[in-house]
């Protein structure tokens, strides 16, 4: 660590935990496709720094977008700070490249596994404003972790 830390902030280190399974996740992926039934419904800020999506879908989704790795994706690839996947959109094509830290939700609604996350750049999006999860997904939110009050 190169500063000195006044204080422990839990919430971002139980959400960098969290990113990680993600992250673990992906990588299996990557290695050998999907197992089973697994899929994945990802969404992410499309205006986080360092997204890299076409013009054309980020006309379509200015804000937030979410991505389905199921049947039809290839050239997956994970490293420590980002994934890259090819997607097809209208048949055509698109590679997206995609910060972690761009990730809001994280889910595999064949395990029945969600997470929500928040965003450096979190101010821009409404906080009453829902988080896109798949049907029957339990979903995991750091606010679980987060002390309630000073009782």
């Amino acid at each position: 660590m190169d500063k000195y830390i006044s204080e422990i902030n839990y919430d971002k280190l139980v959400e960098k935990a969290l990113k990680h399974v993600m992250i673990d996740a992906l990588k299996i992926v990557e290695k050998q496709g999907l197992p089973g039934d697994n899929h994945f419904y990802i969404s992410f800020r499309t205006d986080y720094p360092n997204v890299k999506i076409d013009d054309i879908l980020r006309s379509q989704y200015p804000k937030e977008m979410t991505i389905v790795l199921q049947n039809q994706f290839e050239n997956l690839k994970v490293n420590d700070k980002s994934f890259s996947v090819t997607l097809r959109f209208s048949h055509i094509p698109y590679t997206l490249e995609i910060p972690f830290a761009a990730v809001t939700y994280f889910g595999d609604p064949s395990a029945r596994f969600g997470m929500s996350f928040g965003s450096e750049i979190d101010s821009n999006t409404p906080e009453d404003e829902p988080k896109p999860a798949p049907k029957n997904a339990d979903v995991i939110s750091i606010d679980a972790f987060r002390k309630k009050g000073n009782a």
